[in-house]
C-alpha cells in the first residue's frame, strides 16, 4: 500500500513538473530585455508595405505577393543602413489559407535576412477599415492617406465571442511557426489597440473594452508559443509619466511588454519628453511609428534624439505607392485630388527608386554608420 501511494505521489509530482514546463512564460524580466537589447545593433527602420500593395491583403496574399519587388525595396532600405522593418498581418491571411501564408512569410522573412534586415512582425491592428476580407482588394481612392488598410480583426471578429478560438489559432500558429527563428527581431502584438480609426463614436467604448479583455489574451497566446524574440505592443497616446492617469489599454501595454514601444508624431521637443518618461521602466524602447513632415516629425529632429538615448526608430513609410501615406492626414477631410502637399507626410523614396530628400538618406547613412555614398539597390 506504502509503495503504491509512493508510486502514485511520483507520478502526480511528474506531471506537475511536466505541467509546469509546458506552461505559457511570463513576462521577460528587465534584466533578460537589456540582455537581449544590448545584442542589437542600434535598431532603425521603416513600417513596411511594398509599393504595389494597399493593405496587408495585398502584401501576402497569393495573388499578390510580389516578392521581386520585396527584394528591390528592401534592398533600398539596406542601402541606407536600415536594419529592421515594422509588418503587419492579417488574422484572416491564416484562416484563409495557414499553410500558404505561413510559406510566404517565411519567403519574405528570407529577402528581408538577404538584405541583413529583421522584421518587427504585427499581429493585430485596430486601424482603418472594419469590415476586412481577403481575396481582391478595391483601389487606393484618390486622393486619401491610407484608403485601404484594414484592421485585424475586423469589427465582427472583434466583437464576436465565438470568434476568439479562431484568434487564438491564429497567434498560435503564426507565433509557433517562427518562434525560434532568428530571421524575427519581435512581436509587436497589437497596433494602437484602442484607436477609434473607422469606428463610428458610438461603438468605440465596446470595442475598446473587448480589446481590453484581449488584449492579455493576446499576450498570453503568443508566450504560449514560447518565442525567442521580445512582445510589445506600441503606447501612443496619454500621460506615461503617471499610472495614475494612464489608461486601460495603456496599463495593459505596458505591464505585458518585454521591451516597450511607442508612437510620436510630434516635434522633436516632445519625442525626446517620452522618451525621458518611459526611460522610468528601466526597459528597453523602440518608436515604433514617427516621421510625419507635416506634423512636425522629421528624420532631422528626431533621428539624432532617438540615438543620443539608444532608442529603435521605425518611422512610417519607405516607397511611396497605393497606401497613398505621402498625403497628410488632412485629406480624410479634404482630399488631395487636384493639388499635391506643400511636404510628404511619409515616405523615403519614390517609386523611381530616388530619395523623396537626399539630406533624409544621407543623415541615415551617416547616423547608422552606412556612410554617405549611394550604393545600388539589390534585387534588379
Amino acid at each position: 500500500m506504502k509503495r503504491t501511494i509512493a508510486f502514485l505521489i511520483s507520478i502526480a509530482l511528474f506531471q506537475s513538473i511536466a505541467a509546469q514546463g509546458q506552461a505559457s512564460p511570463d513576462r521577460w524580466p528587465a534584466e533578460k530585455a537589456d540582455a537581449w537589447y544590448a545584442q542589437q545593433p542600434w535598431l532603425v527602420g521603416a513600417n513596411f508595405i511594398p509599393s504595389d500593395a494597399i493593405n496587408q491583403f495585398e502584401m501576402f496574399q497569393a495573388a499578390t505577393f510580389n516578392p521581386s519587388l520585396d527584394d528591390k525595396e528592401l534592398g533600398l532600405a539596406e542601402s541606407i543602413g536600415m536594419n529592421t522593418m515594422r509588418v503587419f498581418l492579417q488574422d484572416q491571411l491564416w484562416e484563409q489559407d495557414p499553410d500558404g501564408f505561413k510559406k510566404r512569410l517565411d519567403a519574405f522573412l528570407t529577402i528581408a535576412a538577404k538584405h541583413h534586415i529583421r522584421p518587427l512582425l504585427v499581429l493585430f491592428d485596430s486601424c482603418w477599415e472594419t469590415n476586412p476580407h481577403p481575396g481582391p482588394q478595391h483601389p487606393p481612392i484618390p486622393g486619401i492617406h491610407n484608403s485601404g488598410w484594414v484592421q485585424s480583426p475586423g469589427k465582427h471578429e472583434l466583437l464576436d465571442a465565438s470568434y476568439e478560438p479562431k484568434l487564438k489559432a491564429y497567434v498560435v500558429g503564426v507565433v509557433s511557426a517562427f518562434a525560434q527563428d532568428n530571421r524575427v527581431l519581435g512581436w509587436d502584438i497589437w497596433n494602437e489597440p484602442d484607436n477609434s480609426g473607422g469606428d463610428v463614436a458610438a461603438d468605440v467604448p465596446a470595442k475598446v473594452r473587448r480589446v481590453n479583455d484581449l488584449l492579455p489574451k493576446a499576450f498570453a497566446w503568443a508566450r504560449s508559443a514560447h518565442p525567442s524574440q521580445p512582445l510589445t505592443s506600441g503606447v501612443w497616446v496619454g500621460n506615461w509619466s503617471d499610472s495614475a492617469k494612464e489608461s486601460v489599454t495603456t496599463k495593459i501595454q505596458l505591464a505585458e511588454s518585454d521591451v516597450i514601444s511607442f508612437h510620436n508624431y510630434g516635434w522633436p521637443e516632445d519625442f525626446e519628453a517620452k522618451i525621458i518618461e518611459l526611460q522610468a521602466l528601466h526597459r528597453p524602447i523602440i518608436c515604433t511609428e514617427y516621421m510625419a513632415r507635416g506634423a512636425g516629425s522629421t528624420f532631422d529632429g528626431s533621428l539624432p534624439i532617438a540615438k543620443k538615448y539608444n532608442v529603435g526608430a521605425i518611422n512610417w513609410g519607405l516607397v511611396a505607392g497605393k497606401t497613398q501615406t505621402y498625403l497628410p492626414w488632412d485629406s480624410w477631410e479634404n482630399p488631395y485630388v487636384r493639388r499635391q502637399p506643400t511636404v510628404w507626410f511619409h515616405e523615403v523614396f519614390r517609386q523611381d527608386d530616388t530619395p523623396y530628400r537626399q539630406h533624409e538618406v544621407d543623415l541615415i547613412r551617416a547616423l547608422t554608420g552606412r556612410g554617405t555614398s549611394t550604393p545600388a539597390a539589390s534585387g534588379n
